[in-house]
């Protein structure tokens, strides 16, 4: 994401910035300080290009309301952690908003480069004006746990994929507050566990994966520690570029 602020017309940003705000689960954990910004986009929303991986899904991913990060990108294990985030000004809102990081980036010292929307979600709903001509304010922060009410972890096929040679998955639907920090699938010939590569963000990918149902399993950081969960079900053997696949798993 750009860390430029682009020029605006204030009633396209109020429009954006009163659009509702999807229902996500507090916790009760501390805030810490930081800043934030916004970039310019057309729709107010994210961007289909994000470092993250999300492709097209990341434009519209929590209602538009999503962010890029510097810090909390952690190498992409930082990749669909949802926050919330509240500006100290006095145009703010006590609640602030809550947004999905699906990209890289960095800007004038700050930790969020906010969609539009987001960031208009901010203000009070008569000073949304006043808090864009900052540009960039001064925020505190909370990491809360993700919802996707109906969903369960999916995995999609990167479009680039090519059956047999090359395999990317694109994980989906990170609940709680989970990071996914390894992948890995199952070699059937020497019967052991082998790494998948972190291409980039939520995007593992494979060389001449294995004939046949491919089975993984995802390393899952989170409020109970490290722990390895695995689908019942691989990826069929007639997998196809572009299909997306549920993994009956649903983290907490």
């Amino acid at each position: 994401m750009a860390s430029s602020r682009p020029t605006f017309n204030n009633a396209y940003y109020l429009f954006c910035a009163l659009l509702l705000l999807p229902a996500v689960c507090y916790c009760q954990d501390y805030f810490a300080p930081s800043r934030a910004t916004y970039y310019g986009s057309p729709r107010c929303y994210g961007t289909p290009t994000g470092a993250c991986g999300y492709g097209q899904y990341g434009r519209d991913m929590n209602d538009g309301y999503v962010t890029g990060v510097s810090r909390l990108y952690r190498n992409g294990s930082g990749c669909g952690a949802c926050y919330q985030v509240r500006c100290t000004k006095p145009q703010c809102t006590e609640d602030g908003v809550n947004v999905v990081a699906t990209d890289y980036g960095e800007g004038d010292r700050t930790d969020f480069i906010l969609s539009p929307q987001a960031y208009g979600k901010m203000s009070q709903p008569d000073k949304t004006e006043e808090l864009f001509a900052y540009g960039v304010v001064d925020v505190e922060f909370r990491r809360i746990p993700c919802r996707y009410w109906g969903y369960n972890l999916m995995l999609k096929v990167h479009e680039r994929s090519k059956q047999p040679s090359y395999l990317a998955i694109v994980i989906l639907h990170v609940a709680g507050r989970n990071d996914i920090t390894d992948v890995e699938f199952w070699q059937e010939d020497c019967q052991q566990w082998r790494p998948m590569r972190r291409a980039y963000g939520v995007v593992f990918d494979l060389e001449n994966p294995p004939r046949g149902d491919i089975y993984i399993r995802f390393q899952v950081s989170g409020t109970n520690g490290v722990n390895w969960v695995q689908p019942k079900n691989g990826i069929p053997s007639n997998w196809k570029a572009g299909a997306t696949y549920d993994t009956q798993i649903q983290l907490d």
